[in-house]
């Protein structure tokens, strides 16, 4: 069994134990509803077929449709997309949201794709799962290497069948009526019935969340804000690089930052300057290279280290933004921060999450952590239903109203420094209440 699938079912049984959940109740809450697997055929630019494995998991529905991005990666395999929608199911809840959870997933690196073959491999997929999801049924969105592109051919793909199996020609269709068909998908292009406010949404709500622990653990009259200013961001990604760069604009010291092949620090560990890093790292491919600071990129007052040497940096604040178990019980001894915000789906293990806590580390988990993503999406889906487009403020108002909420709530349900299990506890209350 997948690591990942392996914590998710641990943490649900935990949380199930202390919720005296009954064996019939815990099996619903680890089974998936349906799984999709499939053998996508797919022309490759040279005329050959390729085969790729894909799979939708569809996890719970109780609360909602099901929701859940669509990842194209080379480990991309069933136990995780499992393990995710799991997951999904729990953020969803977590986040106060009508939506259930779902994942789906490609085994590919997209890398090793043209545009035009990477844009035939999105509509096959769109065609497979085109019968499973709907506006009102299941709601896919973009996850790790895939994006609004991507996203926008699935949804021009969708449309498309639709269109044909009802047989009529697309200028016969209204637009409350294709919004509503778009609503299928969320991050999809601006012009497709996207939302504002979606490319940073998972990093501004990770900053947000973050901002207000810090707030409540000063007003327990812990340590300062200034003691809580350092930041080390492991991945580059949009969320990475989204949350390092609000971060820093809210006035927090992002001090090292890194990409799969490499990450940056300084020697006298200064704040980086985040806009510079990002645009050295596309002119230089990597971020190693990358020490900016001030306007001026500098190589020789910073060094390069290894991603896993950031994960051990002296820093107040440590943010896992791109893999799975990156902080586990090889290096959780040698962990320091005393803030851990988990961007990336599943960066501690059980073992390791058991551990920093109980030595007083505060991690905001995952299904907290990143869940502005989904808070937007949901935002999206409502603005495609009633065939509108909200402005960027109203968009940011609701926003910072759900993921406050949602924050609070969780805050509320802890009794001590784990909020994982009180939000793990939330999520499963707010679910099996809806259990007939």
């Amino acid at each position: 069994m997948n690591q990942i699938l392996e914590s998710a079912q641990t943490i649900i049984k935990k949380t199930a134990s202390s919720l005296a959940l009954d064996a019939k109740t815990v099996a619903r809450l680890l089974t998936p509803e349906k799984i999709h697997q499939f053998t996508l055929a797919v022309t490759m630019d040279d005329g050959k077929i390729r085969q790729f494995q894909a799979f939708r998991v569809q996890h719970n529905s109780i609360l909602g449709p099901y929701k859940g991005g669509i990842r194209f990666h080379p480990k991309v395999n069933l136990d995780e997309i499992w393990a995710l929608a799991i997951l999904m199911t729990v953020k969803c809840s977590a986040a106060g949201l009508d939506f259930g959870g779902a994942k789906g997933g490609v085994t590919v690196d997209p890398k090793t794709l043209s545009e035009t073959e990477l844009e035939r491999l999105s509509r096959a997929y769109a065609r497979a799962i085109f019968p499973f999801i709907g506006t009102d049924v299941d709601i896919p969105a973009p996850d790790l290497s895939t994006n609004s592109k991507i996203i926008g051919w699935m949804v021009d793909e969708y449309v498309g069948l639709k269109v044909k199996n009802k047989k009529l020609k697309v200028e016969e269709i209204d637009s409350k009526t294709l919004s509503y068909w778009r609503a299928t998908f969320t991050g999809k292009p601006l012009e497709m019935g996207g939302s504002l406010g979606r490319e940073d949404a998972t990093g501004k709500g990770g900053v947000t969340i973050l901002k207000s622990l810090i707030s409540k653990l000063n007003s327990k009259q812990e340590p300062s804000n200034k003691q809580f200013s350092s930041i080390a961001v492991q991945g580059f990604g949009n969320v990475g690089y989204s949350f390092a760069k609000l971060a820093s604009e809210q006035g927090f010291n992002i001090v090292a930052v890194s990409d799969s092949k490499g990450a940056i620090t300084g020697k006298k560990m200064r704040s980086l300057d985040i806009p510079l890093v990002l645009q050295c790292k596309k002119e230089k491919g990597y971020i190693a290279g990358c020490y900016c600071i001030g306007g001026v990129c500098d190589l020789r007052e910073g060094r390069p280290i290894a991603n896993e040497e950031l994960l051990e940096l002296p820093v107040d604040i440590l943010v896992p933004a791109a893999l799975e178990n990156v902080i586990n019980g090889q290096n959780m001894s040698q962990i320091k921060a005393k803030i851990i915000v988990e961007m990336a789906n599943g960066p501690v293990t059980e073992e390791a999450y058991e551990y920093l806590t109980k030595k007083g580390v505060v991690i905001i988990p995952d299904v907290l952590a990143n869940s502005g993503g989904v808070i937007v999406s949901y935002l999206e889906w409502l603005q495609n239903k009633e065939n509108s487009q909200w402005s960027k403020e109203k968009v940011d108002t609701k926003f910072t109203e759900l993921i406050s909420a949602a924050f609070e709530a969780v805050w509320k349900k802890a009794k001590t420094n784990n909020l994982k299990e009180a939000a793990f506890e939330l999520a499963l209350s707010r679910i099996i209440k809806k259990f007939i």
